[in-house]
């Protein structure tokens, strides 16, 4: 399948299984270490820097952009998604989640900085993301299943993605986002208006910041 033709592909073992689940192991601490610091008063209630629960995409659910490990996951898997879309590109950000029970990825379409987009199972239970390959809204689209290190690299701006309720208990997935360097955006986005990958959105350029 191509990427150029089609506007999404999978991509089987982006990265190793047990890379996958090192990864997933350290995001599930991180987020018991995080409501233990918002719990005792560690660190202030209004602090992004350790992640968030009032992510207004889906809420009450822990996500963290621009977490280091996932930023340099971001960097790592640059050249992987250059040779899958055949495109040369700039990383933008990550952003990553534990999804719990009856969470929902409403329908929609991405903002610029997230033209060309990975998701990356890290692991947990499976829950199938949708896409609809025509990029016309409202359509009942195609389920795709990924396993743990498997990643859909997607074009996020042109293609409607989803996800239906989910019937487990965690699944950790993280965002790799990207633009086209000789596309539209080449001198908006570099880093998503951060001097450089791994910090906060407090270093943003624009700070009306909204994680699509």
């Amino acid at each position: 399948m191509s990427f150029k033709t089609n506007k999404y592909k999978v991509v089987e073992k982006a990265i190793e299984p047990g890379v996958a689940n090192f990864i997933y192991e350290y995001f599930l601490l991180k987020r018991k270490v995080v409501t233990t610091f918002f719990s005792s008063k560690y660190i202030s209630p209004f602090s992004k820097e350790w992640g968030v629960w009032n992510d207004k995409q889906v809420p009450d659910t822990y996500s963290h952009y621009g977490d280091i490990a996932m930023e340099t996951l971001l960097q790592s898997l640059l050249s992987l998604m250059e040779k899958e879309t055949e495109l040369n590109l700039s990383p933008t950000y990550s952003y990553a989640r534990i999804y719990k029970k009856g969470d929902i990825l409403k329908r929609h379409k991405d903002r610029p900085a997230c033209e060309i987009s990975g998701t990356l199972n890290l692991g947990g239970d499976q829950w199938p993301i949708h896409l609809e390959p025509s990029g016309d809204k409202g359509r009942e689209g195609i389920s795709l299943l990924l396993n743990p290190g498997d990643m859909l690299v997607y074009s996020g701006c042109d293609l409607e993605h989803w996800r239906e309720a989910f019937e487990g208990d965690s699944c950790g997935q993280v965002f790799l986002h990207y633009n086209d360097i000789d596309g539209e955006f080449k001198d908006t986005n570099q880093y998503d208006g951060r001097p450089h990958l791994g910090l906060p959105t407090y270093f943003k350029k624009n700070f009306n910041y909204l994680e699509d």
